[in-house]
C-alpha cells in the first residue's frame, strides 16, 4: 500500500434501499496531486465525496483521509480537509474580503484580515477585494469560493465538480487556480464530468461506472488502452471554445476580475 497515500479507500459501498450506488470502490490518492474522478450523472461519484467527508457513512469498505478513518476518527478527518461543493458557497451581500474574514473568524484564527488579504493577492482578487460579491462573474465566486476553503490550511481538498455551469474563460480561471493549489502541496480530490477538465488538471484519473472504478491511471496509461494511433493527414477545425477565446482574447481574459459584470 501506498505510504503517501492521501486518501485510501477500500471496498467501499454504499446503498439507498435497492438502489446499489457505490458497489465496491478501490482507489489511493498520492499526496500534493490532482486525482480527477469522472463519471456521468448518477455514477456516485458526489456520494463518494461525502462518505470521504465523513458527510454519510458506507455501509461496507473502509476509506482514511490524512491518515484518519472516516467512520472512526471523523473529527480528525474534518480538521484535515475542505470541501467545495458544485455551487459557490459565499454571501453575496458582503465583499470579498469580509467573507474571507468571516471564515477566518469562524476558524478562530488570528489576523483574519491579514489571512483575508493573502488570500486575496494568491488568487488574483485583489482589486475587487472590497467589492460585494454580488457584482463579481462566477469565475471570480468560484475562485472566492475555492479561497475560502483553503483558510486554515486544510491538507486535503475536495472540489465537487467546480466548473459546474461556467462559461470558458472561468473555466481557465478555475483550472489556474486548482493547478496552483496543488504546486503549494494540496492534495486535491476532483470530481467532473468534463473529460477535457480531468485531462488538463489531473495527475491521475478514475473512471466510475455503476458504483465501481473501472480504471485508474494516468492519462497517458488511459490512452494506452486504446489501440495504437493512426497517422492521418486531415484538416484541423478550430473548436467553438478555441473561437471564442480567439475572440475574447487574453486581454480579456487577464481583465476579467477588474470589469463589473452587471
Amino acid at each position: 500500500m501506498n505510504t503517501r497515500a492521501a486518501i485510501r479507500v477500500r471496498g467501499v459501498e454504499k446503498s439507498y434501499e435497492q438502489l446499489h450506488v457505490l458497489r465496491g470502490v478501490d482507489f489511493e490518492v498520492e499526496r500534493g496531486s490532482i486525482f480527477a474522478l469522472l463519471g456521468s450523472n448518477g455514477a456516485g461519484k458526489t456520494t463518494l465525496v461525502k462518505i470521504l467527508a465523513t458527510l454519510l457513512k458506507p455501509d461496507a469498505g473502509t476509506a482514511s483521509v490524512d491518515g484518519f478513518e472516516v467512520t472512526t476518527e471523523a473529527a480528525n478527518v474534518r480538521e484535515s480537509i475542505s470541501l467545495t461543493g458544485q455551487f459557490a458557497a459565499v454571501d453575496e451581500i458582503l465583499s470579498g474580503r469580509e467573507n474571507l474574514a468571516l471564515v477566518a473568524r469562524l476558524r478562530h484564527l488570528k489576523n483574519p484580515g491579514q489571512i483575508a488579504d493573502e488570500l486575496l493577492t494568491r488568487f488574483s482578487l485583489t482589486d475587487a477585494g472590497n467589492r460585494k460579491v454580488s457584482t463579481y462573474s462566477g469565475g471570480m465566486r468560484r475562485r472566492l469560493d475555492i479561497a475560502m476553503s483553503l483558510i486554515g490550511n486544510p491538507p486535503v481538498v475536495f472540489l465537487d465538480e467546480p466548473t459546474t455551469g461556467l462559461d470558458p474563460q472561468a473555466r481557465l480561471e478555475v483550472w489556474q487556480a486548482v493547478k496552483e493549489l496543488a504546486a503549494g502541496g494540496t492534495t486535491v480530490l476532483l470530481t467532473t464530468q468534463y473529460l477535457e477538465e480531468a485531462e488538463q488538471l489531473a495527475d491521475r484519473i478514475a473512471i466510475l461506472h455503476e458504483g465501481r472504478i473501472i480504471v485508474d491511471g494516468t492519462l497517458a496509461e488511459l490512452k494506452q488502452l486504446l489501440p495504437p494511433a493512426k497517422v492521418e493527414y486531415v484538416e484541423k477545425q478550430p473548436t467553438l471554445e478555441e473561437v471564442f477565446l480567439s475572440i475574447v482574447g487574453a486581454d480579456a481574459l487577464a481583465g476579467a476580475d477588474r470589469k463589473d459584470p452587471r
